[in-house]
């Protein structure tokens, strides 16, 4: 090889190491950014099943979302040309959690939203129930617990020495003589497989009483099931592949609507978001001007919102200039109420 034939030879090198480094920093380097945009708005009655329920619908309940991307320099780039993209730091979502605590939380809380709804719409149409607790879902590790390589954060435990368990009250039951050190047999479900791990407990401070006691050092929460008495009005949810609380009012009128004679969207696509409590107050969320472009792009004529997000919902829908009407609600039984006094559409 000549030099000259050396030289090029080299300069290829140095070309290709600086498309491999600028692809890295554009593609793959992290930053401390998030994007949030508008997400999707999304018929809720393929995610719900109500059995013996009155499924006939002329018009939809859609639940909205928000799309939230950890950020490259390349999608940060791109989303200073979107008016509808918000560029945050990852700090003010996630805290001092990591991405997959995060999740887990969000699987949680749609959990529970989802109880909520059912409860709220059983309440309302007077269908007597009972609360079932399921099994204990894991969705925080703390850093410094010492028991961090047993536990995953969306893990559930089912069984505590081969004895099924089902909720805190549960465990703090079985847990109440064990000593710290001893160590205790976890049957788990993670992503799908059973797992069995032999656990060390653990000093835990309780901060009612200031004492301690042994526990496993992980944070805890019980997911239950809301079963109606009679079987023949039982609802199911599918797997929605979204997490957080904020569908809770769209799943109780859809739920609700099947509960019930009649068709409660009088032929209209109603889009919405909100939280919802068992007794059916609505409460406020987050991103509810995403929600809003998100709801105007599949042609939503009614928009259910929060009253404490009414304001800031009222500016995107003016700004973006949609002709759907924003309905402010602080209750169900409001929610309810407008349904039932419009109009039918022809």
């Amino acid at each position: 090889m000549n030099l000259s034939n050396k030289s090029r030879g080299v300069r290829l090198i140095k070309y290709l190491l600086m498309v491999c480094l600028l692809c890295y920093v554009v593609v793959y380097m992290p930053t401390p950014y998030i994007i949030y945009q508008p997400g999707s708005a999304e018929e809720v009655k393929p995610m719900i099943t109500v059995k013996n329920g009155d499924e006939s619908e002329a018009g939809t309940f859609m639940m909205t979302t928000v799309s939230a991307s950890y950020a490259n320099i390349a999608l940060l780039a791109i989303s200073s040309f979107n008016p509808n993209a918000e560029v945050d730091k990852k700090q003010s979502r996630l805290g001092n959690k990591s991405k997959e605590e995060y999740a887990a939380e969000q699987l949680y809380y749609m959990s529970d939203s989802q109880s909520s709804a059912v409860e709220a719409a059983y309440r309302e149409a007077g269908v007597a129930y009972q609360i079932i607790p399921q099994y204990l879902f894991v969705f925080s590790i703390p850093e410094d617990s010492r028991n961090s390589d047993y536990f995953q954060p969306g893990d559930k435990i089912l069984e505590v020495d081969k004895e099924p368990i089902s909720d805190n009250l549960d465990l703090t039951t079985k847990l109440k003589n064990r000593k710290i050190g001893e160590i205790v047999t976890l049957k788990l479900e993670r992503s799908g497989q059973v797992l069995e791990e032999n656990v060390p407990l653990v000093s835990i401070r309780d901060n009612e009483t200031n004492s301690t006691r042994a526990g496993f050092g992980i944070m805890i929460g019980t997911m239950q099931k809301v079963t109606a008495n009679d079987q023949s009005k039982q609802v199911e949810f599918k797997n929605t592949n979204v997490g957080g609380p904020s569908a809770g009012l769209i799943f109780t009128m859809e739920i609700f609507n099947q509960l019930t004679p009649g068709d409660l969207t009088k032929g209209y696509r109603v889009a919405g978001t909100g939280t919802i409590t068992v007794e059916g107050k609505v409460g406020p969320i987050g991103g509810v001007k995403h929600k809003i472009v998100a709801a105007d792009r599949e042609q939503a004529q009614l928009f259910f919102v929060p009253k404490d997000n009414y304001e800031e919902a009222k500016t995107k829908a003016e700004e973006i200039g949609t002709s759907m009407k924003l309905i402010p609600v602080s209750t169900l039984e409001e929610a309810l109420k407008y349904m039932e006094q419009v109009h039918t559409t022809t």
